[in-house]
């Protein structure tokens, strides 16, 4: 009777076992994977899992070598039928590639289709080479770059994505760049939607097929190595709304692009909704108090115009850069301390989780109480990204110091009353 018991027992806790690992889904099991939707015109979170969780990009790795690409392009630095020189190491690069060889060129206006279409890992270095010197070189310039985007848990080490062990990055950096490769070279874009293209008598088709399989989807890059799984990052347009879909860690291209679509159906079906974002460690603070009553009046110069216009900016994108030196006094309760009434504004967005994260890596270089202050302009509801706590010298060095980091810097102070 007693084993019989023991037995039944035994039996029941191994059908358990097996019934809850039956209600895991095959992404919640797979230890790489990690996904994010974001709503392209708000900023707002639609869908998360993992989004922070350390990740091998792959080949969306070549998403920032076409951003650092593009951003010659509209400097000037290059043009469409400038002609790359093709290396003996770009040359060697493994599949996939378009079989360059040492001594050849390859034009700028080549360069594109081959790293959206055909992935091509020769060709990514080439473009690192052409505007980096050497291809590690141009992996420095891809990191300072993605962490002057708020990108900051992602490094670069190559212009491919082909396999190292240092090249991490995560869902959530990954829609970021996808959103500010839209938003910043709007021009550029259609350049992801290209489904193939031929280049010395081979024609070559895109390995995304979510461009022509899948409802509004019209970019970006799709990735693989072993150590990755399946990667993508996708943007969609149904009707007026657009939304950024990543996945990564897929078992087959086939499982990855099945949880896009199901992810972008959903998503498309939600209606976008923030709300702000408070530091929980900085609540006490009377500088945080204070901010927080920021007037929505402020002196209507014509600097103070143009960072009306500049505040409007979509989230995740940059505010553009004010001269150091000036000044806006918000119409606020002072602080309790009046020498210490002054703080660095880095930008204001549309999303709270941004306008956080965008003061959270600002103190990499500056010491000072995070604020996301909610203000509203042309009846616009946007978050304000400040660090306060500090003295006019204090604030102004800061400024100066986050400007030499890459990133945008605002003087200003807590009014007297």
């Amino acid at each position: 009777m007693f084993v019989f018991e023991r037995a039944g027992r035994e039996g029941f806790l191994v059908l358990a076992i097996l019934l809850l690992f039956s209600m895991v889904s095959p992404a919640q099991a797979n230890s790489r994977h990690a996904a994010i939707v974001i709503d392209a015109d708000t900023g707002a979170v639609l869908h998360e899992s993992q989004a922070d969780a350390g990740r091998y990009p792959a080949s969306l790795v070549k998403m920032m070598t076409l951003y650092m690409l593009f951003e010659a392009l509209e400097q000037r630095k290059v043009a469409l039928d400038t002609r790359m020189r093709v290396s003996p190491h770009a040359a060697a690069m493994p599949q996939t590639n378009i079989r360059l060889r040492a001594g050849d060129t390859l034009s700028v206006r080549d360069a594109i289709p081959a790293l959206i279409v055909r992935s091509a890992n020769d060709v990514a270095v080439v473009v690192a080479e052409a505007l980096g010197g050497t291809e590690a070189g141009f992996a420095r310039m891809m990191t300072d770059k993605a962490r002057r985007l708020g990108m900051r848990t992602t490094t670069f080490r190559n212009a491919s994505g082909l396999p190292n062990s240092e090249q991490k990055t995560t869902a959530r950096d990954m829609a970021m760049l996808s959103m500010r490769l839209m938003k910043d070279f709007p021009q550029h874009y259609h350049y992801f939607s290209t489904r193939s293209f031929r280049y010395k008598g081979v024609t070559y088709n895109s390995h995304n097929r979510m461009v022509s399989n899948t409802h509004g989807v019209d970019g970006l890059k799709t990735g693989f190595i072993r150590a990755s799984g399946f990667n993508v990052a996708t943007s969609a347009k149904r009707g007026d709304r657009r939304v950024i879909a990543v996945v990564m860690g897929g078992q087959s291209a086939a499982s990855r692009d099945q949880q896009v679509a199901q992810l972008l159906n959903r998503s498309f079906t939600r209606t976008p909704a923030t709300s702000l974002a408070r530091n929980v460690d900085n609540t006490n603070s009377a500088a945080a108090v204070a901010a927080m009553r920021v007037s929505t009046t402020i002196p209507v110069s014509k600097p103070a115009a143009r960072i009306l216009e500049n505040e409007a900016a979509p989230a995740l994108m940059r505010v553009s850069a004010q001269p150091k030196d000036w000044t806006m006094e918000h119409e606020v309760t002072p602080a309790s301390n009046s020498n210490n009434n002054w703080g660095v504004q880095i930008g204001s967005y549309s999303a709270p989780d941004r306008a956080q994260a965008q003061a959270e890596a600002a103190t990499r270089w500056v010491s000072g109480e995070i604020v996301v202050s909610e203000v509203e302009i042309s009846n616009r509801r946007l978050y304000r990204a400040q660090l306060f706590g500090l003295q006019e010298s204090q604030a102004r060095s800061a400024c100066q110091n986050l400007v030499r980091q890459g990133m945008d810097c605002l003087v200003v102070r807590l009014s007297q009353s």
